[in-house]
């Protein structure tokens, strides 16, 4: 039986990654989800009403209040974190430098967590202004927030920040 899954992951081995990167994906969104929660019900409660003034970009942005924005921003922070260290080591088993590779990754993830700065608190204000801002309905807002980034955020990592060299490629062919 080991043998026969041992062959099904090695003729498929993209799909498999693939499906790490997903497995990776919903154990960081839980600790992000749970975060976010902590955040935005717990820590920002009361800057939920509290309104972004004096500034124009976060007005043509589309945020009005200081609490989603701040708990998106750092629910974000803290799931990306822990996406880098898990992908890194178990779903790609990446031995490219490490300093290009965070680099690299502090770009994607700042482009990233802007567009889900942006993205969760335009929708929070949204459902907020028409009346919808239940618990479950912040919690599947933010959920599609962090599903759409994976759009680029997979072919990133797979391909330039996540990549093995030609020395470890051999090794992990092996141990899989």
């Amino acid at each position: 039986m080991k043998e026969k899954i041992s062959a099904l992951i090695e003729k498929h081995k993209e799909i498999w990654k693939f499906i790490k990167f997903t497995f990776t994906g919903a154990s960081t969104s839980i600790l992000e989800m749970a975060a976010f929660a902590f955040f935005q019900y717990v820590v920002f409660k009361s800057m939920n009403q509290t309104p972004v003034t004096d500034n124009a970009v976060l007005d043509f942005l589309g945020i009005e209040y200081k609490g989603y924005m701040y708990s998106y921003f750092i629910s974000a922070v803290i799931g990306y974190t822990a996406s880098f260290i898990m992908n890194r080591k178990l779903t790609f088993k990446a031995d490219s430098n490490v300093f290009i590779s965070t680099v690299i990754y502090i770009a994607m993830v700042v482009f990233t967590i802007a567009f889900n700065t942006w993205f969760g608190a335009f929708l929070g204000t949204l459902i907020k202004n028409k009346g919808y801002d239940s618990f479950i309905i912040v919690m599947l807002t933010k959920l599609v927030v962090m599903i759409v980034p994976t759009l680029w955020t997979y072919p990133l990592q797979r391909f330039v920040i996540h990549r093995q060299t030609n020395s470890n490629a051999k090794e992990v062919k092996e141990d899989e």
